[in-house]
């Protein structure tokens, strides 16, 4: 019997050891649990501070910072114009008194129809620009007062002309001269006038002609006739009495005697006047090295083959004989003018 009570007082000891170590390893655990949730806790608040300051500092920086460009997708750029419109056309410009520009377009139906008519030698025909003179005419394509060519790149399709004169009409014919030298036109331009590279020689016409009295004042006030003027008064009288007399006549009536001073004495004894006078005024073109007479005298031609020519034109018949010479003296022209005047 002592001896079961000895291993049963064993047993609950055991047992007790047990009990305890394990309330031992529960308080532990707590404990560590414990820390654990304050190690958790501690760094969450630590990290809220840190996340404040770091607010802070981004909203500082930003204060002198540059927006960052948003980067949008490119606008979409329109497309080239195409290299061609497959149009058979051909256009004429003016640059200035001596330069042309021209620019054309053909296409492959064109040629084809050319090689069926003419057969395989268009492909080795040299390709032209027909320049044409059409200065005051209706152009047919026959009647050009001259014509010149130039020899162009087959690849090209716009060139610079450089005009032979100035202030006249020009058309241009695209095409091929042939191996027999047959011109053949592919296509032809419109009618252009290029400029004056001066001002006009005529100055006779009767809408660029001004009053005596108008004339006299602008050129007195060019020569410093004026109200102010510092010249002479006798000088200035001398001046108006040349003007008013004809010795010094305006450019617009150059040909004619100035009426001025039967004008002064009929309004003195009359109050009541009227004077006619008439001219004639010849003009005219041909080549720019032909030899002209105009009544049997030579003219000079300007630069470009034109002339004009003033004549008095009194009571009665006037003829005017006008010939024309090419520079080789094979070609002949004369017109005649016959004008008659009769006052009543």
């Amino acid at each position: 019997m002592a001896i079961l009570r000895k291993i049963k007082n064993k047993i609950k000891a055991i047992k007790d050891r047990a009990t305890k170590v394990k309330r031992g390893r529960s308080a532990v655990k707590r404990v560590t649990e414990t820390k654990s949730r304050k190690k958790e806790l501690l760094p969450e608040s630590r990290f809220k501070n840190e996340i404040l300051g770091a607010r802070e500092v981004a909203v500082g920086t930003t204060k002198f910072s540059t927006p960052e460009i948003i980067k949008s997708s490119p606008r979409p750029m329109p497309q080239d114009l195409p290299g061609g419109y497959n149009e058979n056309k051909i256009v004429l410009l003016v640059r200035d008194p001596w330069w042309m520009y021209t620019y054309w377009e053909t296409t492959g139906e064109l040629f084809e129809k050319l090689r069926h008519e003419y057969g395989d030698v268009v492909y080795h025909a040299k390709k032209v620009l027909r320049v044409y003179d059409v200065s005051h005419i209706k152009f047919n394509g026959r009647n050009a007062h001259s014509y010149y060519d130039i020899e162009i790149h087959p690849a090209a399709t716009n060139w610079y002309i450089n005009a032979q004169a100035a202030g006249r009409s020009w058309c241009v014919d695209l095409g091929l001269i042939l191996a027999d030298g047959r011109f053949i036109t592919l296509l032809r331009s419109n009618v252009v006038l290029t400029p004056l590279d001066g001002p006009s020689l005529v100055t006779g016409e009767e809408e660029w002609m001004i009053p005596e009295e108008m004339f006299a004042r602008l050129y007195g006030m060019g020569f410093g006739l004026g109200q102010s003027s510092p010249i002479g008064k006798a000088w200035q009288e001398r001046v108006k009495r040349e003007l008013f007399s004809g010795i010094l006549a305006s450019p617009g009536m150059a040909s004619m005697a100035s009426p001025t001073g039967a004008k002064k004495q009929l309004a003195k004894e009359r109050k009541f006047w009227l004077i006619v006078n008439t001219e004639l005024i010849v003009y005219g073109a041909t080549e720019p090295d032909a030899k002209v007479k105009v009544q049997g005298k030579a003219i000079k031609l300007r630069p470009d083959g034109t002339f004009t020519l003033r004549f008095a034109l009194p009571d009665g018949k006037q003829v005017i004989p006008v010939e024309a010479n090419s520079a080789d003296d094979i070609d002949y022209r004369v017109i005649t003018p016959i004008v008659t005047r009769e006052t009543k």
